[in-house]
């Protein structure tokens, strides 16, 4: 851990001229409370990550983030360069050689990123949702493994639960894993996959019972296993050309008779579906932040070109209809960010953020796409254009409303929670 942090010191020095006391992230969440009550203020820790993110976008990301987009090379090269910062696999415990930072250190870390590139930095953050069911439910044994690894040189795991006919209805998945002796074998096909072609290994959700009629539930029937890219029978797909955020790979995955031993099993049989989708408590804030990091982007971008446009004799910033869309910009910017930190905060206090994390997720996203779209409409007819950067942010963009669970599933999580919390109260 303290060779990580070092790393991490050393680049901000670097890249800003500056040193700061480096604390545990246990000190660095408690920054971020006033014992006098409510603080809006990040730590200093906190703003040094910040700005060591910030510099790494514009002057690392932001330069290649066309060329990347029009190629759909992955950007190992970017990837490589964030690792060495310690700009990724944050989340790791420092039992494991991780810098064990909290999420919502992850949180202000992705929107800079997101700034950058979106695509470049679902490739980065993609690492903390395969990694979070180890996280959470891994032994010892599997932790030291498959987390330790990634602290020794830079490598891309995935989270594999999604399938060609079952996106938000996990329940309704096939992949299935037949117990024999001491070994699982898996047979099944996975679907849109971030970062599926270049992962070391999965985190893949299957069936495992024979009979489900007899599970008391429905999660019972699934379970959770740790799969190596380099096993016999495991076999990645091509390349999806996607709408936006190309510089991140998605692939579909197809296991064939893999063999999987019991020692690769999370928990136990059986508990994979709540290992599934706990991971998403803690992985939807930095969804979140993507998507303010990308609508910043968007409404800066817009703000810039309406300054410098002419049209009527005035900058176009001066006019009521432009001025209009862009403080709606700016006020989902905000309200976003505040809902995002919020719902990062929760779970940084050991608090469930079910809630909170999908508010985040849903309004940011939604914020991202209507940010992006205003600005291509400011661009005017350059926006519809590739030499321009808005029409990029819009691909982009969609994508929020899509991945880690739709907009609608995000509102039937806010509804089952407030209704919940209702019965309690009104019976």
């Amino acid at each position: 851990m303290a060779m990580r942090i070092n790393v991490m010191k050393r680049a901000v020095q670097a890249l800003n001229g500056t040193i700061g006391r480096w604390k545990s992230s246990a000190a660095s969440a408690a920054a971020t409370s006033s014992p006098d009550g409510l603080n809006f203020a990040i730590s200093a820790e906190q703003l040094e990550y910040q700005e060591l993110a910030k510099k790494f976008a514009e002057e690392k990301i932001i330069p290649k983030a066309a060329e990347y987009d029009k190629t759909g090379e992955y950007p190992w090269d970017l990837i490589k360069e964030a690792w060495s910062l310690g700009l990724m696999n944050t989340h790791i415990p420092a039992d494991c050689g991780g810098m064990d930072l909290g999420i919502l250190d992850a949180v202000i870390v992705t929107e800079e990123l997101a700034y950058g590139c979106t695509g470049v930095q679902t490739a980065i953050e993609a690492n903390s949702l395969g990694q979070m069911p180890v996280i959470l439910a891994g032994s010892e044994a599997q932790k030291q493994k498959y987390l330790g690894r990634m602290i020794e040189e830079p490598m891309m795991c995935a989270y594999g639960v999604t399938e060609p006919i079952a996106g938000s209805d996990v329940a309704g998945i096939a992949t299935r894993a037949v117990k024999k002796g001491d070994e699982y074998v898996l047979n099944g096909s996975k679907m849109w996959i971030t970062n599926g072609g270049h992962a070391n290994w999965y985190f893949v959700l299957a069936r495992t019972d024979d009979n489900p009629h007899k599970c008391p539930t429905k999660a019972k029937e699934f379970t959770g296993f740790i799969v190596e890219r380099e096993w016999e029978g495991v076999e990645p797909g091509r390349k999806e050309w996607n709408m936006g955020q190309r510089a991140s790979d998605t692939r579909g995955i197809t296991f064939t008779d893999v063999r999987i031993p019991k020692e690769n099993v999370l928990t136990g049989q059986g508990a994979g579906f709540k290992i599934a989708m706990g991971a998403f408590d803690k992985t939807r804030p930095p969804v979140a932040a993507g998507a303010v990091g990308l609508a910043k982007r968007a409404m800066d971008e817009a703000t810039k070109y309406s300054m410098e446009r002419d049209a009527f004799g005035q900058k176009i910033c001066n006019f009521q209809a432009v001025g209009f869309m862009l403080a709606e910009m700016a006020i989902g910017v905000e309200a976003s960010r505040l809902l995002t930190h919020r719902s990062a905060w929760e779970i940084d206090q050991g608090r469930r953020n079910t809630y909170f994390a999908s508010i985040a997720k849903a309004y940011a996203a939604d914020v991202a796409n209507k940010t992006a779209t205003d600005a291509v409409q400011i661009f005017g007819g350059n926006g519809f254009n590739s030499d321009y950067p808005a029409e990029k942010l819009m691909r982009d963009a969609k994508i929020y409303q899509i991945y880690e669970g739709t907009a609608q599933i995000q509102r039937v999580i806010v509804s089952r929670e407030m209704l919940s919390k209702a019965k309690e109260r009104w019976g």
